[in-house]
């Protein structure tokens, strides 16, 4: 089964549930919504388990699920792109299949302890770490590109009508039957997923985008990235700004369900089933929200929304009127999670999507684990009331900081690979791994022009940087001022030519466009590249020397001292 909808698959106008005319899609949509449900019923066994406890051992359930993304994220964004993400994908779910058996074999038995039930949270945990990436990153391969809106936003509809069904369903297993059917639920349901995974074939021309790195390098080249994109950073920041406060309400609830309603595991799962409802109707409203506020302002409108159900929490004691105000939490958490997901997905381009959907990962499951125990324990310091209110207060700041640091737009960014740089014209033929490369370009610049030249290189240099460039700097010639000369290093040939082939967007390219368009008319860029010296002289390739140079076209060590090599 290819990714790419047939002609049959496609709708006629484009519409919210357009995505669902692919039938992998639709499958894969389908057996997630069963798993998504499983989870949240596992979730709420572990926690109800842990209730009669302290309030830090039961917002720990949390921290378990959420820490090894901390710990797994980069690394998994980096598998996902050096290896077919099916594969990768496929291996998860057997070992959270694996996983929930354990759980489920030691709940029946009676043999749960807190520990056991900690660390068997963390190994699943490190499956949600280890898919996640991957899973973010297969859509693109999954529909059009006109519809990786529709798919985000089914995406959400996906988890919130989990959210809904799965603790409100997984409180009444528990309260009837025991936390082990939950966990038994769980564990079977990672086979829908499995069994859509092993039907789906990939497109032979999906290949991995970072095929042959090797994992530092891989994790270096997604760190360059994030840091030298400014949208991409932003957009983590938001995250920051959100994710802590809005934590306090998932490691909570359990505790204001059972403290202050005085409710059973069926009355958790019901104020979770009303956050589900509410994001699911939050998916028809926020279209609106948008076309109304603006991205910038329904980011702050969800906080300040997340913010005042936590200050109704903190001081209500009506389970009806809890249940009501919870609806509108939903609907803020998705809100706010949609606009960052899209904003993310819009501004990555295939090469390094999934590291960069891994350090978005890192941000928000990192958070929810560090500001979960903190919580905790400030509510068994000075209560839940002081808790809930101080995780309104801090989303009540990050509401305030969206003027300081909005998001930035997404006009004329444009992730689709461009490959538009010629094939360097070089009389040696460099190895993959020789290096470090020096890449210098000469720019004859209009006198006029010069200013606006320098403002439209930061833009440049950026490109550069985010593509594998170490350093980068930009210089006028003291003997000639029209000429500008841009250098910048790449730590191997291989890097470089990855630039080349695979690395630059459409964005990249017009950034190169609008700067040559201020150089002296008539004129072109001059590009050299020169190579570490101290590795050995370059041989041209001619016949006679043929025999004596190495596949990266130096000469072998042993011979330098004869070609006049020193140190």
């Amino acid at each position: 089964m290819n990714s790419a909808p047939s002609p049959t698959d496609r709708p006629g106008p484009d519409s919210a549930w357009a995505p669902f005319a692919v039938r992998v899609f639709r499958a894969l949509w389908i057996a997630q919504l069963v798993s998504n449900v499983g989870s949240w019923m596992q979730a709420v066994g572990a926690q109800w388990l842990l209730v009669g406890h302290s309030a830090a051992l039961v917002t720990l359930v949390q921290t378990a699920s959420s820490l090894p993304v901390v710990l797994l994220a980069l690394p998994s964004g980096v598998l996902a792109d050096r290896h077919d993400r099916r594969r990768v994908l496929l291996a998860a779910q057997f070992a959270m299949l694996a996983v929930s058996t354990v759980l489920t074999v030691l709940a029946f038995a009676d043999a749960l302890t807190p520990a056991l039930l900690l660390g068997l949270t963390f190994l699943l945990g490190c499956g949600t770490a280890l898919m996640g990436p991957a899973w973010q990153a297969i859509q693109p391969e999954l529909v059009e590109r006109r519809q990786l809106g529709q798919a985000a936003a089914l995406g959400a509809v996906n988890m919130n009508l989990a959210r809904a069904l799965g603790p409100a369903v997984g409180g009444a297993v528990v309260a009837a039957a025991g936390a082990g059917w939950v966990f038994a639920f769980n564990a079977v349901s990672f086979l829908g997923i499995a069994a859509v995974l092993m039907w789906w074939k990939r497109p032979p021309n999906q290949l991995p985008t970072a095929e042959g790195e090797r994992l530092l390098t891989a994790l270096h080249a997604g760190r360059r990235y994030v840091w030298y994109a400014p949208g991409v950073r932003r957009v983590l920041l938001r995250t920051v700004l959100f994710i802590p406060g809005g934590a306090a309400l998932w490691s909570l609830l359990p505790l204001v369900a059972s403290r202050s309603l005085g409710l059973g595991s069926g009355g958790y799962g019901l104020l979770l089933g009303a956050v589900g409802v509410g994001a699911v109707g939050g998916a028809f409203v926020l279209p609106a929200a948008r076309r109304a506020l603006g991205v910038n302002g329904t980011l702050a409108a969800g906080a300040v929304v997340f913010a005042g159900v936590l200050a109704v929490l903190a001081t209500v004691r009506v389970p009806w009127l809890a249940v009501a105000v919870l609806l509108p939490a939903g609907l803020a958490w998705i809100g706010v999670l949609s606009i960052l997901n899209a904003a993310l997905q819009t501004r990555l381009p295939g090469w390094v999507r999934a590291r960069g959907l891994a350090a978005y990962l890192l941000v928000f499951q990192g958070g929810q684990a560090l500001a979960a125990p903190l919580w905790g324990a400030l509510a068994d310091a000075f209560g839940l009331t002081v808790s809930l209110l101080a995780g309104s207060g801090l989303l009540l700041a990050g509401a305030m900081s969206v003027r300081r640091w909005p998001l930035h737009g997404t006009d004329g960014i444009d992730p689709t690979l461009s490959d538009h740089w010629p094939v360097p014209p070089l009389v040696f033929e460099p190895g993959p791994a020789d290096g470090p490369v020096l890449v210098c370009v000469a720019y004859r610049v209009d006198p006029g022009s010069w200013d606006a030249f320098t403002d439209c290189m930061g833009h440049v240099a950026r490109s550069r940087q985010r593509t594998g460039a170490l350093t980068w700097g930009l210089y006028q010639d003291g003997n000639d001022p029209e000429r500008f000369i841009e250098n910048y290093l790449v730590a191997s040939w291989a890097e470089h030519l990855a630039q080349h082939h695979s690395r630059l967007t459409g964005t990249d390219r017009r950034y190169e466009e609008l700067a040559r368009r201020l150089l002296v008319k008539g004129t072109a860029p001059e590009v050299t590249h020169a190579f570490d010296a101290a590795a050995g002289p370059a041989v041209p390739r001619t016949e006679e020397s043929a025999g004596e140079v190495t596949t990266s076209g130096r000469r072998p060590p042993e011979n330098r001292a004869e070609a006049g090599a020193t140190g």
